[in-house]
């Protein structure tokens, strides 16, 4: 990644990353697997230092959002899924105190609802993941985005370019999965 994220990468450890792909029901190289959901880090990492969004929290999202899917398609609840599946290991392989945790439960429990209000480390989440949407062909609209940085043309077009191209981000080399599928 370009930008020093350590402490954010001390808890998104190649630990936590295989803990959750033990439990990944889905190809690892699907449309909502490990590059998507590296590629929503470096889209929220990016995005909440325009936005002063909770590091950790945008990152475990990216991480744990789509965790618990059981298809590619329509799967209702999955979002929850993660949140708790992030409950159980916190404290154990990642920390967030319990204020940061609900804000990492509501932006996963709600991710996929085209809500664009709240506060705005839940926002940066959001838009992170809808900015990932060239994978699956959408391009992303800007009135189911909610923050101004996520709507601006150089950094939609930055992030679905990207996602369009299926771009592999650097931290996949860190968490020990590059190559592997």
């Amino acid at each position: 990644m370009k930008r020093n994220w350590s402490p954010v990468l001390n808890e998104i450890t190649p630990l936590l990353i295989q803990t959750i792909l033990n439990e990944y029901h889905l190809s690892w190289r699907g449309v909502h697997g490990i590059t998507h959901w590296a590629r929503v880090l470096e889209n929220g990492l990016r995005l909440a230092s325009h936005t002063g969004a909770q590091t950790l929290v945008v990152a475990l999202f990216a991480v744990f959002h789509d965790s618990r899917r059981t298809n590619e398609s329509r799967d209702p609840g999955h979002g929850r899924r993660g949140a708790e599946f992030g409950k159980i290991l916190n404290g154990r392989v990642f920390h967030l105190s319990d204020d940061d945790f609900t804000l990492f439960e509501t932006a996963c429990a709600y991710h996929t609802d085209s809500l664009t209000t709240g506060d705005v480390t839940v926002q940066t989440c959001w838009d992170s993941d809808r900015l990932d949407l060239g994978r699956v062909g959408i391009i992303p609209d800007p009135k189911y985005l909610c923050t101004t940085a996520a709507k601006q043309p150089e950094f939609l077009s930055w992030a679905y370019e990207r996602s369009c191209l299926q771009y592999e981000p650097e931290i996949c080399t860190y968490w020990g999965i590059a190559d592997k599928s």
